[in-house]
């Protein structure tokens, strides 16, 4: 039986961008590495850590991309009081790109979530830490140091759903999720207690003991990133 490829698309990115930080907005490229690394996974090889498989070509049910599509609206930064059109930023055309892209893929199925109509300003994490250790003040903020508090609606629930169906209709006997919540621990039990086996790819990320505990295996098949390129990320 065939193997099937879920992916969610939001820790894809920000993983994908910590491996290649110079491709940050590339979307062509990351179609290619989206495409690339999980079909990856249908070649078994001898490093990786699945027990009870041979080293052979396994067939390719479907790869399933999870995301939302870009906040497009317009909103008033403020700070700057200035208008700010997110339907131009360069995080918006390279969703609308990357999405457009996926669509062509030979057995790639995207499944879009909603974003939270209500999407408030935030501070930045990276500026509340230096507020918090009094390293700068309020009054100094940016415009640059806040943005909106954008939420996704539904993805988590069509993987979850997606699990089950495949679980429970035996279209699958092997399920690879690109993850690395413990939010989809029950997903992933109630594949293995319908016979799947379930691998998690990371994407070389830690993951919690709890997780660990309900998977059936654990393997990444992109490139490992260096303490180097996890430096050059730019602070979410």
């Amino acid at each position: 039986m065939p193997t099937a490829v879920l992916i969610d698309g939001g820790y894809f990115v920000k993983r994908f961008r910590a491996i290649e930080p110079h491709n940050a907005y590339n979307a062509e490229r990351a179609a290619d590495c989206i495409f690339r690394w999980a079909v990856a996974h249908l070649s078994n090889r001898p490093a990786a850590k699945v027990v009870g498989h041979a080293n052979h070509r396994r067939e390719l049910y479907r790869v399933f991309f999870y995301d939302c599509p870009p906040l497009q609206k317009k909103m008033h930064n403020p700070i700057s009081k200035r208008a700010v059109d997110f339907s131009k930023s360069p995080e918006a055309l390279f969703r609308q790109e990357l999405h457009a892209r996926l669509l062509t893929k030979r057995k790639l199925a995207l499944r879009l979530g909603q974003l939270s109509t209500d999407a408030p300003w935030t501070i930045k994490p990276a500026k509340v830490t230096e507020l918090l250790a009094g390293k700068c003040e309020f009054a100094s903020l940016m415009p640059d140091d806040v943005m909106p508090a954008i939420r996704q609606k539904g993805v988590d629930m069509r993987i979850g759903v997606d699990v089950a169906s495949l679980a429970f209709k035996k279209q699958v006997d092997q399920i690879v999720l690109f993850a690395g919540d413990a939010d989809f621990v029950p997903a992933a039990k109630l594949a293995r207690r319908e016979g799947i086996d379930f691998i998690l790819d990371p994407m070389w990320r830690s993951i919690s003991p709890g997780l660990m505990e309900h998977i059936d295996g654990l393997r990444s098949t992109c490139p490992k990133p260096t303490p180097r390129t996890l430096k050059e990320v730019a602070p979410c």
